[in-house]
């Protein structure tokens, strides 16, 4: 059974930082691009990073190129999005993803596998 778990959500002032974590079980993770997207209330789902499966290569929206990082460690199966300078637009809940082949990293249809989201709030 394949099982994305999101853990390092939480509250921080403007211009803080959060680091979330996302732990995959029941799959051959070094066998899938990892992602990051975020859905606030009343948006749509939208892209915030990627990370091929060999760690090669990385993808971030425009809106948060600078200042998020995506990294992962295939040993133990997790990926991190390390979050610098956050503001209140930021706010949503963060979703990880799993998906496989050389489809769009930035697509959220590409991804067949989801974490069940943490809240990351940033207040002004």
């Amino acid at each position: 059974q394949v099982r994305l778990a999101e853990s390092g959500g939480g509250l921080v002032q403007a211009g803080g930082s959060l680091r979330l974590s996302c732990a995959a079980s029941g799959v051959t993770f070094s066998s899938y691009d990892m992602g990051w997207f975020r859905q606030a209330p009343g948006k749509e789902r939208e892209f915030v990073a990627a990370i091929k499966w060999s760690a090669t290569t990385t993808y971030y929206a425009d809106s948060v190129k600078g200042r998020f990082t995506i990294s992962r460690d295939n040993a133990k199966n997790t990926v991190t999005l390390q979050m610098n300078s956050l503001n209140p637009e930021d706010t949503a809940v963060y979703y990880c993803a799993a998906k496989q082949g050389p489809y769009d990293s930035t697509w959220h249809r590409n991804y067949y596998y989801w974490g069940q989201g943490t809240q990351v709030t940033v207040s002004s």
